[in-house]
């Protein structure tokens, strides 16, 4: 596989929108002279204009929350978006878009600059404030002066925290699923780890590999150093324990194993899929743009923005999260107006509990952010 397919599938024709949202200046100071975002929608915008609501989605995530008529694919949060699911879209307009730096249709490192080169390791460092302002110009594209709620779990709770901070004037309500106020630094360190496998990929070519091989061995190392931080012990050992993959045995060798356990095999197989549909540049840009996150910065500290927010709030976590603890999201809701109560999501699976089981929370949800 070589790079040029390493960028996403596009959506069926129907499902994706894309909208030039202008130049802009990022926060660190880069400048990119125009900015395309993707979006997918569900629902009906009303006369009113105020029954829109903002998904946003997780590191690797991308416009498509749901099954829609255009593309009848599950989508990433499909038990949470949908008829007479937690977010109704019979009764509300919902917009996902796919964030700047990533590979989902909006721009990123593999799209081409005005001479037609991906713009590779050029592009701009992204903070998730700056994917926040291009998404306020989507929403003014659109004609939604204001969100009735903004919703995201881990990035996406990073996303949906600094809306509430950035333009408490558009968000009625905000839901933040397994995230903190600021990366910690343990997440920090994960994600470092991540981005210096793909760069230590001999193919990596400084983020210019585009026309040659890409750096997949370290796409793949990255993904499977995320993906324990996705899960339990626990249940990797229920669902693994110690077992050899199939035929395969790891005492077979009498010079270097090359049986594999079952979970190696799991986390292989978790590489090859996200390599098949992800651009390891953004990966990168994401993972730098997560590792940013921290909604005091600028604000005074953390404390200080926070108290700032006037959306109506509702928090989330994954009681058997190791990435992101329950603890910061209480951390978070005791420095909200009104110290809001933290709902917990019994799952054994860890962080990813928040992508397989929000259903938990609908009624919680709905009553709190009035939906």
């Amino acid at each position: 596989m070589t790079a040029q397919v390493l960028t996403a599938t596009p959506r069926p024709a129907g499902a994706l929108a894309i909208v030039d949202v202008g130049e802009h200046t990022f926060e660190t100071g880069g400048t990119l002279p125009q900015v395309q975002l993707a979006y997918e929608t569900w629902g009906t915008l009303n006369e009113a204009r105020d029954n829109a609501i903002l998904v946003a989605h997780a590191l690797t995530g991308d416009t498509h929350v749901a099954a829609t008529d255009a593309d009848p694919a599950p989508g990433w949060w499909e038990g949470l978006l949908g008829p007479g699911r937690p977010i109704d879209t019979t009764q509300w307009f919902v917009v996902a878009p796919a964030m700047v730096g990533g590979c989902y249709g909006s721009t990123g490192p593999a799209s081409p600059d005005p001479e037609g080169r991906p713009w590779g390791s050029r592009f701009p460092f992204t903070t998730i404030r700056d994917s926040v302002e291009l998404e306020a110009r989507l929403a003014d594209h659109l004609g939604i002066a204001q969100f009735r709620t903004v919703i995201g779990g881990s990035m996406g709770g990073a996303r949906a925290l600094e809306w509430a901070a950035t333009f408490p004037d558009r968000v009625r309500g905000v839901a933040v699923y397994a995230c903190g106020a600021a990366s910690t630094a343990e997440q920090i360190a994960f994600g470092q780890a991540q981005i210096k496998a793909i760069e230590n990929d001999p193919h990596f070519a400084g983020g210019d590999y585009y026309g040659g091989p890409a750096p997949e061995e370290g796409l793949g190392l990255a993904r499977r150093i995320a993906h324990i931080t996705y899960r339990t012990e626990y249940e990797l050992g229920v669902r693994f324990q110690r077992e050899p993959q199939g035929e395969e045995n790891p005492f077979a060798w009498a010079a270097r194993r090359r049986g594999r356990y079952q979970v190696e095999s799991y986390l292989d197989h978790q590489a090859r899929k996200l390599v098949g549909r992800f651009d390891p540049n953004a990966y990168i840009v994401l993972t730098e743009a997560l590792m940013s996150h921290d909604v005091g910065r600028g604000r005074g500290g953390v404390a200080a923005a926070l108290s700032q927010v006037t959306a109506t709030p509702f928090i989330a976590a994954v009681e058997s999260d190791r990435l992101y603890l329950p603890e910061q999201s209480r951390e978070l809701a005791q420095l909200l107006p009104g110290e809001p109560e933290v709902h917990m999501i019994a799952s054994p699976i860890g962080h990813d509990g928040f992508l397989t089981s929000p259903e938990q929370l609908a009624a919680e949800m709905r009553e709190t952010l009035g939906l």
